[in-house]
């Protein structure tokens, strides 16, 4: 209320003139702000706004909103163009400089790590200080963990006794003890990927939900074994009390993704807290020396060649797959049916994320570089599967909420609200749309007018701003 006070004191100053109503608005002694968003369309998913407003940020904060004009030491025009709260990507692999500037163009301002994770929680954080292009913040997870313990070398993903060899009594004992540390380190969840961990038995995966449980952290999973996987998850989930979330549904549920959907929908329905997520494409990628491949020599030689080695862009043969799989490498794998996907990303249910594989100097996964604009552009404009105002709540405030028991910090991001974080996108809703393909994965989106990050411009007229690195570490409180 003392806000709006000042503001309409300061704003609207009503002079008459002779023979007639002539209005003016003195300026001079109104609250000065940073930076003004002026005449966007607001829309803010959690309060359900959605209206012309002048948007005022002072420092790192969102102090203004208002229909009335604002003074401001810059200014950006957005007549025509949406403001809505920088998107949330819980799933991003790509944790460098280079992979933030491509997910800062496709309107992100926060991205994490939730899947595999980290072992070394510290570490991990220390490696981005004293700042980045967009916020970042990872899990600690149980395939590092694992990896350390088992003594695997293999390159993020296990290729050794990691993925193939049971744990003892002792070494189950020892995750936990590390994962553990990891939590009173700050972590902001706990990340399995039980799919590239086949020779952990359910007793081990269980101890881990009790250590993210004991530190009320969600629990991010790649499940293995589509249904029975979820099943396994929500088991876990039940006995310890763990939040649950379920990453990339529409990639692990394949042809039983509605199943998985409707296991998700009853368990909420009865007071279990889990939530799920999709990404746009209906091809993933992932490592060539990972257990998913294990079985690569009894699938045909025409599966094989639908599978794309990212260095070079060539399909595979059965001859290049044996010697890729020896050196290791990220390859993207063969296409699923698309209406798989379709399902994931128009169900109430999930949430945007973009499963984004490492970026290395413009090769990887379109995934990494359009996933918000895709469906921005597609499932919303296109399409009309998905409203404007659905499918921005599945990008900002239901990842926010997701982590905000744990994070104190997610309660200010996703919204436009007076004291919400100035952690923002403006797009041009007619035109945005991803432009990177399978063999150009590098292509920024076209309509991401301005991305800003911590009051700080960092995406200009759709172009990275560069030496600027507003962003921080997001992250639990150390215990």
């Amino acid at each position: 209320m003392k806000n709006f006070v000042l503001s309409f004191v300061a704003l609207l100053i009503w002079t008459t003139g002779i023979g007639g109503a002539g209005v003016s608005v003195d300026l001079t002694q109104a609250p000065e702000f940073d930076l003004v968003i002026e005449n966007a369309r607001v829309m803010d998913p959690e309060s359900g706004l959605d209206a012309v407003r002048n948007v005022g940020i002072r420092g790192r904060t969102i102090a203004g909103i208002e229909s009335g004009p604002l003074r401001g030491r810059r200014r950006i025009e957005a007549r025509g163009l949406v403001l809505a709260p920088g998107f949330i990507d819980l799933h991003r692999h790509g944790q460098n400089a280079e992979n933030y500037r491509h997910a800062a163009l496709d309107g992100v301002t926060s991205v994490f790590e939730l899947e595999v994770g980290a072992g070394d929680i510290d570490r991990w954080y220390r490696e981005r200080e004293p700042g980045q292009v967009i916020h970042y913040g990872v899990a600690v997870g149980h395939i590092p963990v694992r990896m350390a313990v088992m003594g695997d070398a293999g390159d993020f993903l296990p290729s050794g006794p990691a993925a193939n060899k049971a744990a003892s009594e002792a070494e189950v004992a020892e995750m936990r003890r590390r994962m553990e540390a990891g939590l009173r380190a700050g972590a902001v969840a706990v990340g399995f990927g039980t799919a590239y961990t086949p020779a952990a038995s359910q007793w081990e995966v269980l101890e881990m939900f009790r250590a993210a449980a004991a530190h009320r952290a969600s629990a991010h999973i790649h499940v293995r074994g589509g249904v029975q996987g979820i099943q396994e998850a929500i088991a876990d989930a039940v006995v310890t009390g763990t939040p649950l979330h379920i990453v990339h549904i529409n990639s692990t549920g394949g042809s039983s993704v509605g199943r998985m959907l409707q296991l998700i929908g009853e368990a909420q329905a009865r007071g279990l807290d889990i939530t799920t997520e999709a990404y746009p494409y209906n091809r993933g990628s992932t490592r060539i020396e990972s257990s998913l491949y294990d079985n690569w020599e009894q699938r045909s030689d025409e599966a094989i060649s639908q599978i794309i080695w990212v260095e070079t862009g060539e399909s595979l043969t059965r001859e290049t797959f044996a010697k890729y799989r020896k050196i290791g490498g990220s390859v993207i794998q063969a296409p699923s049916p698309i209406e798989n996907v379709q399902l994931a990303i128009n169900s109430p249910l999930t949430m945007i994320a973009s499963d984004g594989s490492e970026m290395k100097d413009g090769k990887g996964h379109p995934r990494s570089t359009g996933t918000f604009s895709h469906v921005l552009g597609h499932y919303v404009r296109e399409a009309g599967s998905l409203t404007l105002m659905d499918a921005l709540r599945k990008m900002t405030v239901m990842p926010a909420k997701r982590l905000e028991a744990r994070v104190p910090q997610m309660g200010n991001k996703g919204r436009v609200r007076i004291g919400a974080d100035a952690d923002l996108v403006v797009f041009d809703p007619a035109r945005v749309v991803d432009r990177s393909t399978y063999q150009r994965q590098s292509l920024p989106p076209d309509g991401i007018a301005h991305v800003i990050v911590a009051g700080v411009e960092v995406v200009s007229q759709g172009r990275s701003v560069e030496g600027v690195t507003p962003g921080r570490a997001v992250r639990a409180p150390v215990q």
